[in-house]
């Protein structure tokens, strides 16, 4: 595959519009999947990239799509929504997203914060969140989670437990007696609870698809592993940054950023983990003990 020829059906997909990918991160998405290719590290026919600056919500009030699954084999381009990481706000240090558009970034442990640059899809896990109703009747609720492996600015994916999964969770309210379930407790109870579907909006640090997407994705990768591009990455959100500061329009010549999302944020931030780390150690260094959860017996 050659890098600076896009192919004729893939052309239309190209772009700033809505459903479209913006140049740069379609040329470092290749660039990566043809370096890893070649590497032989990877031999999946697709490959996947996230753009982090545009906004959430489309304009037909619709999640909008920010992440894409890129499969030139078979002339298949698809852009589906998936969330960014939510921050926090601290005493020392406001870091928190909006759920519209992103304006923090960061690499730190315990940032809950997006950090772009190259992964590779990993292996998956698979976990029990406790049980939910549907149709009169108590199921269990699995997650599937696809773990990444990253590199340079992102090569802590691992201990910071970056991946990908549905933007699905099971908000706990109580649980119940069920000893012949395989995920009861040691007193033979399990969680119960609702699902909260957050397609499209933040995430805990790590992209989130809709249900239907993420089994697609996940199949998609599972045992055969490919490359994901998120943009931006700190060189770009710093030269952004720049370039609001000095008052200068960005250009298609200059840094991208999704103009909407630039209007609402004013200037994006990077936060280093060098920067970031001690102030996240320090304030959970002073948290208070809790006791253990424990869960209502359901009514």
């Amino acid at each position: 595959m050659d890098v600076a020829a896009i192919p004729a059906w893939l052309a239309p997909h190209v772009g700033t519009g809505e459903g479209q990918i913006a140049p740069v991160v379609l040329d470092r998405a290749r660039a990566l999947y043809q370096r890893k290719r070649d590497a032989g590290a990877i031999a999946n026919s697709c490959y996947l990239a996230m753009d982090a600056t545009r906004p959430s919500t489309a304009p037909d009030g619709e999640p909008a799509g920010r992440f894409y699954v890129i499969c030139e084999a078979d002339k298949t381009f698809r852009a589906v929504s998936s969330g960014y990481g939510n921050g926090r706000k601290l005493r020392r240090a406001d870091f928190s997203n909006g759920r519209e558009c992103a304006r923090h970034f960061s690499n730190a442990e315990g940032s809950k914060l997006t950090m772009g640059g190259a992964y590779v899809t990993a292996e998956t896990r698979t976990s029990f969140k406790g049980y939910y109703r549907e149709a009169g009747e108590k199921r269990p609720f699995h997650r599937t989670f696809l773990l990444f492996e990253g590199e340079g600015e992102t090569e802590n994916a691992r201990e910071r437990e970056i991946g990908g999964h549905q933007a699905v969770f099971l908000k706990w309210q109580c649980r119940f007696e069920n000893p012949d379930s395989a995920y009861a407790d040691d007193q033979g109870y399990v969680p119960f609870g609702r699902l909260v579907n957050y397609t499209g909006g933040r995430s805990n640090g790590c992209t989130s698809w809709s249900p239907d997407a993420s089994e697609e994705i996940i199949g998609l990768v599972e045992d055969n592993p490919t490359t994901l591009y998120i943009y931006p990455e700190s060189r770009d959100i710093d030269a952004v940054a720049k370039a609001v500061r000095n008052g200068g329009a960005l250009s298609g010549s200059g840094p991208y950023w999704n103009t909407t999302c630039l209007t609402e944020i004013g200037a994006p931030r990077f936060w280093p983990k060098r920067t970031l780390q001690p102030i996240i150690d320090e304030w959970r260094a002073g948290l208070p003990k809790q006791p253990p959860l424990v869960l209502p017996i359901c009514k």
